[in-house]
């Protein structure tokens, strides 16, 4: 299903948004909604008791909301201030919630159990959730989903030029990653590496 509908409809959608819409203009759209995942990073930093990250977190949205309209410009990264990139999966592991089976969910891609509920808990506490014109909200959760596709557009088009598996490339690069975010970049060697 995710294949057929993401080759069918949503690559030549994302394609052509890239050729339609400026750069600029998608840089402006990319960094709004970078500016929410940084609150959502900061508001993981409190509940994980990292107060130096939720202090750096914090410092990009004000910065970014109160001089960068609204979080179009992304002045923070200008001046060097590094985005945060924690979520509810990973603070849900660092309070000792096992990650779960690996789950390819169509239309939405890879997750576990944890992080697909970190998901769900970012759309209840998320900022756009509190929008209460139901077409404004729903229209801000479709352009963030098309922001985040066209984010990833390249590196889907890497996948299908180096994957022998697409399954397994996708599957293992997304544990890795998450893998590495829950350790802080430093993860101890898995098992198999042990020996």
């Amino acid at each position: 299903i995710h294949d057929a509908v993401d080759t069918a409809v949503m690559r030549p959608f994302i394609q052509f948004y890239i050729d339609t819409v400026p750069q600029p203009i998608r840089q402006a759209v990319s960094n709004f909604f970078n500016n929410i995942d940084d609150m959502i990073s900061a508001a993981n930093d409190l509940l994980q008791g990292d107060l130096d990250r939720f202090g750096n977190d914090m410092g990009r949205v004000t910065l970014n909301t109160g001089f960068g309209l609204a979080g179009l410009i992304d002045l923070a990264s200008m001046v060097g201030i590094e985005r945060g990139n924690q979520d509810f999966g990973l603070t849900f592991g660092k309070w000792g919630f096992e990650q779960g089976p690996y789950l390819f969910v169509p239309l939405f891609g890879p997750t576990t159990v944890r992080d697909g509920t970190g998901w769900v808990a970012r759309l209840f506490v998320g900022p756009v959730g509190f929008i209460p014109d139901v077409p404004l909200r729903n229209s801000l959760y479709g352009v963030g989903a098309v922001d985040l596709r066209a984010q990833y557009y390249e590196a889907t088009k890497l996948v299908d030029t180096a994957a022998i598996d697409r399954y397994i490339f996708i599957r293992n690069a997304y544990l890795q990653r998450r893998r590495y975010l829950q350790y802080d970049g430093h993860p101890p060697p898995e098992p198999e590496d042990q020996q």
